[in-house]
């Protein structure tokens, strides 16, 4: 089931949009919801007219669309994350070494007391902000072209205005010329924590890399599956899905940047 599923997602984007000729990439996914679609919100409306579901029987499909919904994403993030793995794999270990160095050692200078209590902006060697910045020093001192971007967005009907910080590193992979940035996001799995989520979003959540070391047409498709995944979470959970954790939101972090 796990397979096919992967197969059937590969036959169109995973945004939505339909082409007479799709190549092979990741900006060619198709919408696992779309795929499953027929099944998830079909009632069985031939079976009906001749066999009268009861209350078992009904509570047995919602329990399979349920089972099937999750495995189809699952399959879906794998997928995605097998192949965010196979590029530029030998710089990624790279930059992650160079990443731990001050996870172990770095002693927080930051003169901001009130941010460092905060511990969604702590790590283990103090605060994100100064983190990030000795991962940057780091990685120019071994000749990489490292820079801190900032991504700001206005305040619309749609989402609210924020601002947000990462890296971004300007290299040469293996067996290319041409230098392709990375995105480096220190904090990545923690984007999509959410309290009281269902086992099943929590088990997605575990898959993804702690940081984020890649290209950036990676993100979007990682960003869908988890925000979708997320809003159906909190439907389960019945709880309220705040705008900062929509599909929309997320995707500004890593975009319209500046570099500082």
């Amino acid at each position: 089931m796990g397979r096919l599923i992967e197969e059937k997602a590969l036959d169109q984007t995973f945004y939505g949009h339909h082409h007479d000729h799709q190549p092979q990439g990741l900006d060619r996914y198709n919408s696992l919801e779309e795929k499953i679609s027929e099944f998830l919100n079909n009632d069985y409306a031939d079976s009906d007219a001749t066999y009268d579901y009861g209350s078992d029987d009904n509570e047995s499909i919602d329990s399979l669309k349920h089972d099937l919904y999750w495995e189809s994403q699952e399959a879906l993030l794998q997928e995605i994350l097998e192949r965010y793995a196979l590029v530029g794999a030998k710089l990624r270990k790279e930059i992650n070494g160079i990443i731990e160095e001050p996870r172990k050692t770095m002693i927080c200078s930051c003169k901001n007391q009130k941010q460092m209590q905060k511990q969604s902006l702590r790590t283990e060697a103090g605060c994100i902000n100064c983190l990030r910045k000795r991962v940057i020093h780091l990685l120019c001192c071994r000749g990489l072209n490292a820079t801190l971007c900032v991504s700001k967005w206005k305040h619309t009907k749609n989402h609210l205005a924020g601002t947000h910080e990462y890296i971004k590193v300007i290299a040469s992979t293996h067996g290319r010329k041409k230098q392709i940035p990375f995105v480096i996001e220190l904090e990545f799995r923690d984007q999509f924590d959410i309290a009281k989520a269902c086992d099943e979003y929590m088990k997605l959540v575990d898959k993804l890399p702690e940081c984020y070391v890649g290209k950036s047409d990676y993100l979007n498709p990682i960003v869908g599956v988890m925000c979708d995944t997320a809003k159906r979470s909190m439907e389960e959970q019945k709880l309220h899905m705040g705008p900062w954790r929509k599909r929309s939101f997320v995707q500004m972090k890593w975009s319209n940047s500046s570099e500082r």
